[in-house]
C-alpha cells in the first residue's frame, strides 16, 4: 500500500526532523548564557519533556532571554 519512498519521507519528517531540532535546541541552550541563572535549566527541561512544543517555544521565546 502506498509508495515506499513516500513512507520513508514521512518517517523522516515525523521522527528525524523533531529529533534534530531538539538536539539543536539543547546544544544552543547549553552553550548560551541567560539573564536568569535558572532559565537554562528550565529551558532544558521544557525541550526534553515537551520535545516538539518545547523546541518551538524555545526558538520563539527562549532565545530572546539569552545574554547577547
Amino acid at each position: 500500500m502506498g509508495n515506499p519512498g513516500f513512507q520513508e519521507l514521512l518517517l523522516v519528517t515525523i521522527v528525524l526532523v523533531p529529533f534534530i531540532l531538539s538536539i539543536w535546541a539543547i546544544l544552543d541552550i547549553v552553550k548560551s548564557s541567560f539573564r536568569e541563572s535558572t532559565n537554562k535549566i528550565v529551558w532544558l527541561l521544557v525541550v526534553l519533556f515537551l520535545p516538539l512544543l518545547g523546541v518551538i517555544l524555545y526558538f520563539a521565546i527562549g532565545r530572546s532571554q539569552r545574554v547577547a
